[in-house]
């Protein structure tokens, strides 16, 4: 991951709605949320849960799909998972010091 994607995403995260957003989307799971659900959840008004999916689409950690007539919003577990390996690559000195237990397994 090049860094100057590390620097939009967690750009993207440092705002205090959309890192609920995010994470409610983490919760969800591959199933991701509609705007609805989202606004209704973490009581956002829709006009600014827009900007806040904008946001963080534009940051490649959303995903958005239309099925049917809603949208669908979905972690991209990719990028989330390349921007903590990014963060956490050094610890350790270098060293592997997470078990197989400790990993997500989503």
């Amino acid at each position: 991951m090049e860094e100057k994607t590390v620097v939009a995403s967690l750009a993207a995260l440092a705002q205090p709605v959309r890192l609920r957003v995010f994470r409610a989307l983490v919760v969800a799971g591959p199933e991701g949320l509609t705007p609805g659900v989202i606004a209704e959840r973490l009581a956002v008004p829709s006009t600014s849960l827009s900007f806040h999916l904008k946001e963080l689409t534009h940051a490649g950690l959303v995903t958005q799909e239309r099925e049917g007539r809603n949208l669908i919003y979905r972690v991209a577990f990719d990028q989330m998972d390349a921007l903590l390996g990014f963060l956490t690559k050094n610890c350790c000195q270098g060293q592997h010091c997470f078990t197989e237990a400790t990993a997500c397994a989503c």
